[in-house]
C-alpha cells in the first residue's frame, strides 16, 4: 500500500488504526524461509534453500498469501456516518502510517492485493476505487513458480529439452565411433606386441547418458590386465604410483617397458600410440591429434560424416584390494548403502600413465635414452614420466546408472529424479564458460570431473530420492551451485574415491583461476544464467 504524508485529522486518525489492523491481519500468514544451504560446507549462504519435498511443492509454490482472516466489519449508521467514514478513509490513502504500528516482516514476498483490499460497508456499494499497491519487502530469495520457470528469466526445462540429444544423432555417431575402435581393437589383438591382451571398456559422459549438446566426444579404454604388481604410492599423494613388478621372468610382455624396477608409464604410452597411429593410417578420413601436455590419452579426429573426437586411453586392470589412500572414500553407505558400496569395492581398479604435478608443473624423473628423446617433442625432451594415477571411471558409470536410493528410481514404474538433470546443467555451464572465455587462460585447467566430483559429494550429503523430486529442479541446481561455489572459495575440492586428495589445491590449480571461476558463475546465478541462452 503506498501511503503519502500529511497530517491527520482526529476522524482520519481512528480510521489509520483500523486500517493498521487490516493490514497486520493480512501479513499475518506470512513466513519466513530459511537461508542457509545444506550443502554448504561449514558456511551459511544467502538465498537457498533445501531442495526438497518442502521447497517448490510447498509454499514457495503459492502466490498468493493463503487463508486470509476475517476483516472487521465497520457498521455505520445512516448516511451521514458514512459520509464521514468515507472521508476518513480517503484521508487515510494520502499520509502516511509511522513506522512504529506497521512495519514490513524481515523477509517474505510481497503481499497480494487480495490481502490489502478492503470490502463490505467500509466503502459505498456504488463506488468503485482503484486498490492501492501492495507494499514490497525483501525477498528472502528466488522462487520457482508452478510453470517451473525459474527467477531471473531462465527456465531449466527449456535449457535441458535444447541439450537433449536427438536419437538419430545418437545413432550415427555411435555406430561411427564403433568402427574405428573395433578396427584399432583387433589391429591390437592380431599384432605380435605387448598390447595384444587388450579389452575394452566404455567410460565418459555418452556412457553415462549425461552427455551433452552433441554426440561429438567420446571416451575409450584399452585396458590390460597386469598381475603381481607392487604399487609405490609418490609422495602421499593418494592419487599417483609407481608400479614395480613382485617378480620380473623373462617372459613377461611388458618387460621392455621396465626402467630399472619401474614400469615407465611414458615408454608404455609411446609404443601405444604409435601402434594407433599405424592402424589409423587405414582408415579414412579419421587422424591422431597431436599429444596434450600431460594427457594419457590419444587422440583422435573422425572427419566424416560429422567431426568427433575420440579419447583412448591406456589402462592397467588389476584385480586387488583397492590402494590404502581409498579406504574412506566411496561415502555411499547413506546414499546407495553399505552392500552397494562393498560390492563396488570388489571390482578392479584401474591405472592411467598420468604424470604428478610438481608446483607449477609435471614430475619430472630420470632422462631418457638418447634414442627415445628424438621421438619426443620438444617439450618432453630429457623427461620420463613414470607415474600412474588411479581410476575409477568404471564405478562413476555404475553410479550414475543406479543413482537412487531406491532401486526402481527413474525407471518406468518408479519415481523420478532430477539428480542426471542437475548433473547435466552444472555440466553445460562450465561449458559455456570456458567457451565463452576461451582466449583466456583461467580457466584452462577445470574440466568436467569437477563438476562431477562436487556433484557426488552433493548426493552424498542430500541421499533421499524425495531430496531430488523433478519439480524442485531448480533449487537442487542451485544447491549443486552453491556447494561448488564454495568449494571453491574454501579451495578444497575432495575426492570422491581418495579422500586426501584435494583436487583444488594450489599446485592443482591457482587461487587466480578459482576465484575468477567462482566470480563469473555469481554472475551468472545473480542474473538468471544468461550464458545459457546462449544455445
Amino acid at each position: 500500500m503506498d501511503h503519502r504524508g500529511g497530517k491527520a485529522t482526529r476522524t482520519a486518525s481512528k480510521a489509520a488504526t483500523a486500517t493498521s489492523k487490516i493490514s497486520a491481519q493480512g501479513v499475518k500468514g506470512l513466513r519466513e524461509e530459511p537461508s542457509e544451504s545444506p550443502f554448504a560446507p561449514g558456511a551459511t549462504r544467502p538465498n537457498s534453500r533445501k531442495c526438497g519435498a518442502v521447497g517448490a511443492s510447498g509454499s514457495l509454490l503459492r502466490s498468493s498469501i493463503p487463508g486470509s482472516p476475517e476483516r472487521p466489519q465497520v457498521r455505520a449508521r445512516g448516511a451521514r456516518a458514512k459520509k464521514a467514514l468515507l472521508e476518513a478513509e480517503d484521508a487515510v490513502e494520502g499520509q502516511a502510517v509511522p513506522a512504529a504500528k506497521l512495519e514490513p516482516p524481515a523477509a517474505g514476498p510481497p503481499l497480494s492485493r487480495a490481502s490489502s483490499r478492503r470490502r463490505g460497508s467500509a466503502r459505498a456499494a456504488g463506488e468503485h476505487r482503484p486498490p492501492p499497491e501492495p507494499m514490497e519487502f525483501p525477498s528472502p530469495g528466488p522462487l520457482v513458480s508452478a510453470s517451473g520457470a525459474a527467477p531471473g528469466g531462465w527456465n531449466p526445462r527449456a535449457v535441458l529439452d535444447k541439450l537433449r540429444l536427438r536419437r538419430q544423432e545418437i545413432s550415427l555417431a555411435a555406430e561411427t565411433v564403433n568402427k574405428v575402435v573395433d578396427h584399432l581393437l583387433r589391429g591390437l589383438k592380431s599384432c605380435d606386441s605387448e598390447f595384444k591382451d587388450v579389452g575394452l571398456l566404455r567410460t565418459g559422459s555418452y556412457y553415462e547418458h549425461v552427455k551433452i549438446s552433441a554426440p561429438n566426444e567420446f571416451d575409450i579404454m584399452f585396458k590390460l590386465e597386469v598381475s603381481r604388481i607392487q604399487l609405490e604410492e609418490y609422495r602421499n599423494s593418494g592419487a599417483y604410483y609407481f608400479v614395480k613388478f613382485k617378480r620380473n621372468p623373462k617372459g613377461n610382455p611388458l618387460s621392455p617397458f621396465l626402467e630399472g624396477e619401474i614400469l615407465s608409464a611414458s615408454k608404455m604410452l609411446l609404443k601405444f600410440r604409435k601402434i594407433i597411429k599405424k592402424e589409423i593410417e587405414n582408415i579414412e578420413d579419421v587422424v591422431v591429434q597431436r599429444k596434450k601436455r600431460g594427457s594419457p590419452a590419444v587422440t583422435l579426429l573422425i572427419r566424416k560424416p560429422k567431426e568427433i573426437s575420440v579419447d583412448i586411453t591406456l589402462a592397467l586392470e588389476l584385480n586387488t584390494s583397492w590402494p590404502a589412500s581409498t579406504k574412506n572414500g566411496l561415502p555411499v553407505k547413506d546414499w546407495l548403502g553399505t552392500k552397494v558400496r562393498s560390492s563396488l569395492r570388489q571390482q578392479p581398479f584401474y591405472l592411467v600413465p598420468k604424470h604428478a604435478k610438481e608446483g607449477n608443473g609435471f614430475q619430472a624423473s630420470r632422462p631418457l635414452h638418447p634414442q627415445l628423446q628424438l621421438v619426443f617433442s620438444p617439450v618432453y625432451s630429457g623427461l620420463t614420466e613414470e607415474t600412474w594415477r588411479l581410476s575409477f571411471s568404471h564405478i562413476e558409470k555404475d553410479i550414475l546408472k543406479s543413482h537412487g536410493q531406491s532401486k526402481t528410481c527413474c525407471e518406468i514404474n518408479g519415481m523420478k529424479c532430477c539428480r542426471k538433470d542437475c548433473l547435466k546443467l552444472m555440466k553445460y555451464l562450465l561449458e559455456q564458460l570456458k567457451i565463452k572465455f576461451e582466449n583466456r587462460k583461467e580457466l584452462d585447467k577445470f574440466s568436467s570431473y569437477h563438476v562431477k566430483t562436487a556433484f557426488f559429494h552433493v548426493c552424498t550429503q542430500e541421499s533421499q530420492d524425495s531430496h531430488w523430486h523433478t519439480r524442485d529442479l531448480e533449487l537442487c541446481f542451485d544447491n549443486c551451485v552453491a556447494y561448488f561455489l564454495q568449494c571453491l572459495k574454501i579451495e578444497h575440492l575432495e575426492h570422491y574415491f581418495i579422500p586426501g586428495f584435494n583436487l583444488f589445491s594450489r599446485d592443482q590449480i591457482d587461487k587466480i583461476s578459482k576465484e575468477f571461476l567462482s566470480q563469473e558463475i555469481e554472475y551468472e546465478r545473480n542474473n538468471g544464467f544468461p550464458v545459457f541462452h546462449k544455445l
